[in-house]
């Protein structure tokens, strides 16, 4: 019988949740959320799975003492994976992707990754390529790296450590790791040069049940012994899922939170260009999607700081209309503009409300950029925190010219697509409910003018 209750384990790089979705309305139960911190070492910046793994398991025993829990599964943010012993044991720590060891290899590593055409994935700075982490441990760590028995992505080291079954899937392979081949379907070539090959856990759909939680676990959280786990997903590709399952193409796809990822259904990849953070996820059912992405949430936040959810007025956001422009990039490194340093318009830094306007406009005119690279059509989906910024929409809108599609709620969907996956039968409704259409003139021409001033030099 299909589960109609799901446990998600759902690990960003910010924060972690836990929630209890019903299928059968498409809602989240019950939510349970703790800070995801990064220990600084030795031997590198590492995630504090011990901690994890503790909120995972009170978590699972709280919910389902709440409604008794159908199934398990998991999706995390990428750039991540874990090196396991024969025993299912770290054999090294979960490196952070924000540290720069391995870009101290970097032009070693240039020379034996595969090229954009091959994986749809630009080379990125830090750990942010998995491919760039792995050559750096396996150079740094010999012994510990040779002792792995499995290199497993990030969601399936926990469907691990709840099931005792190693495995890994597409969407954490083929999201900017240089390790996945999308038009091919397998592993690129980097896999087979550097003899990982022979390392990499068994390759499953997303959705496939891995096993059921090992005895203890079960011990440990109520859950029933032959409760299933799934194999789990990667998180921009979870909110995927529900729009994958209920929209017909073309459409664009917004995922906001640490990262904004913007995604192109129904569309060819076309001529993607990697030096703009361009590139080709794979989603849940192994079809390749032109992506482009930023630190949108990192930027908002660093942006913010001190407004304490001041809320931008008509006149305020007028004044900004009449020609204040924020200009990329504030996170530098990624994005559509990773060598550009940002700068207000005049030099002019407003505050209150013209400052929470003009950021707002900054981060659609951004992601308006990010949907012009990857040639996406059709409406845009805007999921996550930035759903519930209206003058964010609005901008996105008058930026693109067709309809902005905010999400109920401004929540994310990755809890709910993952869960989608472990019952892909259920019914869904295509999610949102606020739709804002192109605004008038005026953000038009702000638009205009923004993409004029970013094209100037300055």
């Amino acid at each position: 019988m299909a589960p109609r209750f799901v446990a998600v384990i759902d690990i960003g790089k910010t924060n972690a949740k836990l929630a209890l979705v019903d299928l059968a309305r498409s809602t989240e139960l019950a939510v349970r959320k703790a800070p995801n911190p990064v220990l600084p070492g030795p031997p590198y910046p590492h995630f504090d799975v011990e901690a994890l793994w503790r909120f995972i398991l009170e978590g699972l025993a709280a919910l389902n003492r709440e409604q008794p829990v159908d199934a398990v599964t998991v999706t995390t943010h990428g750039a991540a994976a874990a090196l396991v012993g024969a025993d299912g044991r770290l054999v090294l720590p979960v490196l952070d992707y924000e540290y720069d060891g391995p870009d101290a290899l970097g032009a070693a590593y240039d020379a034996v990754r595969p090229p954009f055409a091959e994986t749809g994935s630009p080379r990125l700075p830090l750990g942010l390529n998995l491919g760039a982490q792995l050559f750096w441990q396996e150079r740094t760590f010999p012994e510990a790296f040779a002792a792995a028995a499995s290199i497993v992505p990030y969601p399936q080291y926990w469907a691990l450590r709840l099931t005792g079954i190693a495995a890994s899937e597409t969407t954490s392979l083929g999201c900017h790791t240089d390790l996945w081949n999308p038009a091919a379907g397998a592993p690129s070539s980097l896999v087979d040069t550097r003899g990982w090959g022979e390392k990499l856990a068994p390759i499953v759909p997303a959705g496939d049940v891995l096993g059921p939680l090992l005895p203890d676990i079960a011990a440990r959280t109520g859950l029933a012994p032959a409760t299933p786990v799934h194999a789990g997903i990667h998180d921009s590709n979870a909110s995927l899922v529900p729009h994958l399952l209920a929209r017909t193409p073309p459409f664009a796809v917004v995922s906001t939170g640490t990262w904004v990822i913007a995604m192109a259904i129904g569309v060819p990849a076309g001529t993607l260009d990697p030096q703009r953070d361009t590139l080709i996820n794979v989603d849940a059912f192994g079809r390749p999607v032109p992506s482009a992405r930023f630190m949108g949430g990192r930027e908002y936040a660093v942006l913010t700081e001190g407004l304490d959810g001041t809320e931008p007025s008509r006149a305020d956001i007028d004044a900004v209309l009449e020609g204040l422009l924020l200009l990329p990039s504030v996170q530098q490194g990624s994005g559509p503009f990773p060598a550009a340093k940002a700068r207000w318009s005049g030099d002019v830094s407003p505050e209150g409300g013209r400052r929470a306007a003009a950021v707002a406009f900054y981060l659609a005119m951004m992601t308006a950029t990010c949907l012009d690279l990857i040639g996406a059509r059709g409406p845009t989906v805007v999921e996550g925190p930035f759903a519930s910024n209206a003058p964010f929409c609005r901008m996105l809108a008058a930026a693109t010219g067709r309809a902005v599609v905010a999400e109920a709620g401004g929540g994310t969907g990755t809890s709910i697509g993952a869960a989608l996956l472990t019952a892909p039968a259920t019914p869904v409704t295509a999610p949102g409910d606020a739709c804002f259409d192109p605004p008038g003139p005026a953000w038009t021409a702000y638009a205009q003018a923004w993409r004029d001033a970013v094209d100037r030099p300055g």
